[in-house]
C-alpha cells in the first residue's frame, strides 16, 4: 500500500471534489433549479406540473424526484461498498457513477416543458450518479492520510470542489447571462448548454484521480463467500462493530438529524430564492456563487478551530448557527436579506461538511481494509437523510404552497442533531475523550 500523506495522491484525490462540485452547483444549487422553476411555470396551470399523470407543485417534484434517487442509493450502497471491499475495486464503482452521473446531466442538454418526463428522470438519475461515487471517493480518505492530517485532507477536498465548481460555473455565466454577445437567440438554449459542459467537465477531470489513486485494498478473509452473500455478511460485521464504539454510535443519530437541514438547504436554496422572493436568475446565480467562495473559507476556518477546541465542539456550534438559519429564511422578504443570509450559510455549509466527514473518519478503525463498508454508513445516513429531509421538506410545500413551512421543518431536525452532540459532548467529557 502507497504511503499515507503523499501529495500527488491527496491532490488527485481532491481533484474528484473539483469534478463532481459542478454538478453540484450548476445541477443542484444554480442554473437548473432557476431553469426548472421558469420552464414549469404557466399561466394555464400556475406552478403545478402533470409527472405520469399526477399533479404536483413544481418544486416539490423536484424535491421528490431527489428523494426518490437518494432512496436508490441507500438501497445500493451497502451492497457496492461491502463488494468493492471485498474485491479491493472501490475505483471502477467510482469510475461506474461518474459515467452515470456525467451522461446524466449532459442528456439534460435536451430538458424543454415537453420533455419533463424523460427530463426529470435524468435528473434523478444524475443525483445517483454524483452521490454513489462520492461514497468510494470518501472511502479514501483514511487509506491516503493519516489521523492527525485528516481534517485538513478533508478541508482540501471540499476547498478544490468549491474552487472548480466556481470556475465552471463563470464559464456558464458568459452565455447565460449575456447570450447576446453569442448571437443566441433560444432562452433556453444557455442553461441546456450549461448541463451538457458540466456532464463533460465532470468525466474529464475525474480521470486524474482516476489514474493515480490506487484501486482499493481487498478484504482477502471474504474471499471464499459468494460476492453478493459475502458483501451482506461483510457489511453486518461492520454494523456490529459500529454498535461496539460508543464513540461513533452517537455520533451517527446527530449527523442524521442535523443533515437533513443541512443537505436540504443546499438543494431548495434557489429554489426557494425563485418562488418565495421571485428573485430574478441572475441573482440567484451570484447568490449560490457568493456561498461557495465563503465556504472554501468556512471549510478552512472550521478545520483549524476543530485543531484548537475539537471536533465536536465546533460541529455544536456551527449546528447552532443552521438552525439560527431556518428561523431567518422563514422571516425574509427581500434579496438583500437573502443576500445576508447566503453569507452565513455558505460559512457554515463549507465547514460542517468537512467536519463531518473528518470526523467520522477519525472515529472508525484506522488502517482496515474494510473502509468502503465503514464509509458506507456514513453515506447511508447522510443519503437517508436527505431522503427525508427532502421529501418532508417537499410535502410541506405541496400542502401548503410555501417552502417557508418548510423552513421550519428543518429547524427542527437541526434542533435535535443539536441535542444530540451535546450528548456526545456530555459523554467525551465523562470519559476524557475531548
Amino acid at each position: 500500500m502507497e504511503a499515507k500523506n503523499n501529495k500527488r495522491t491527496i491532490r488527485a484525490w481532491a481533484f474528484f471534489d473539483w469534478a463532481n462540485s459542478a454538478y453540484n452547483l450548476v445541477i443542484t444549487s444554480t442554473i437548473f433549479p432557476a431553469y426548472y422553476v421558469a420552464i414549469t411555470n404557466n399561466d394555464k396551470t400556475g406552478n403545478h406540473v402533470t409527472f405520469f399523470g399526477h399533479s404536483f407543485v413544481n418544486t416539490a417534484l423536484s424535491d421528490y424526484t431527489l428523494a426518490a434517487a437518494y432512496l436508490v442509493i441507500v438501497i445500493l450502497l451497502p451492497m457496492l461498498t461491502a463488494i468493492a471491499d471485498y474485491r479491493g475495486n472501490k475505483k471502477i464503482f467510482m469510475q461506474f457513477f461518474t459515467w452515470l452521473g456525467s451522461i446524466s446531466c449532459c442528456m439534460l442538454y435536451f430538458f424543454k416543458f415537453d420533455t419533463l418526463q424523460t427530463s426529470m428522470i435524468f435528473f434523478g438519475l444524475a443525483a445517483i450518479g454524483y452521490s454513489g461515487g462520492f461514497v468510494f471517493y470518501n472511502s479514501y480518505l483514511p487509506e491516503i492520510a493519516t489521523l492527525d492530517m485528516q481534517d485538513r485532507v478533508s478541508a482540501k477536498g471540499f476547498t478544490y470542489g468549491y474552487i472548480g465548481s466556481v470556475i465552471l460555473q463563470l464559464i456558464c455565466f458568459a452565455f447565460v447571462l449575456e447570450p447576446q454577445w453569442f448571437g443566441i437567440v433560444d432562452k433556453s438554449f444557455p442553461a441546456r448548454l450549461s448541463f451538457l459542459l458540466v456532464g463533460i467537465w465532470w468525466i474529464c477531470i475525474a480521470y486524474i484521480p482516476f489514474t493515480i489513486l490506487p484501486k482499493g485494498s481487498p478484504n482477502a478473509q471474504s474471499h471464499h463467500k459468494n460476492i453478493i452473500k459475502g458483501g451482506f455478511i461483510e457489511l453486518g460485521n461492520v454494523w456490529r462493530q459500529v454498535k461496539n464504539m460508543p464513540v461513533l454510535k452517537r455520533f451517527l443519530p446527530a449527523f442524521f438529524f442535523y443533515s437533513m437541514g443541512v443537505q436540504t438547504i443546499m438543494l431548495v436554496a434557489t429554489s426557494f430564492g425563485a418562488k418565495e422572493l421571485h428573485m430574478e436568475a441572475k441573482s440567484l446565480i451570484s447568490i449560490i456563487l457568493i456561498i461557495q467562495l465563503v465556504a472554501i473559507g468556512g471549510a478552512t476556518l472550521m478545520s483549524r478551530l476543530s485543531d484548537k477546541f475539537g471536533n465536536i465542539k465546533v460541529l455544536t456550534l456551527v449546528v447552532s448557527i443552521w438552525i439560527v438559519v431556518c428561523i431567518a429564511a422563514y422571516f425574509i422578504t427581500n434579496s438583500n436579506q437573502f443576500y445576508f443570509l447566503a453569507v452565513v450559510v455558505g460559512l457554515v455549509m463549507g465547514g460542517i461538511q468537512s467536519l463531518s466527514r473528518s470526523t467520522y473518519s477519525k472515529f472508525i478503525p484506522q488502517d482496515i481494509p474494510d473502509s468502503a463498508s465503514f464509509f458506507s454508513f456514513y453515506d447511508v445516513t447522510e443519503k437517508l437523510a436527505i431522503v427525508g429531509g427532502m421529501f418532508s421538506f417537499g410535502l410541506v410545500d405541496d400542502i401548503t404552497n410555501s417552502m417557508r413551512n418548510s423552513a421550519l421543518v428543518l429547524c427542527i431536525y437541526f434542533i435535535a442533531g443539536l441535542i444530540l452532540l451535546l450528548s456526545l459532548l456530555n459523554y467525551q467529557k465523562r470519559h476524557n475523550r475531548i
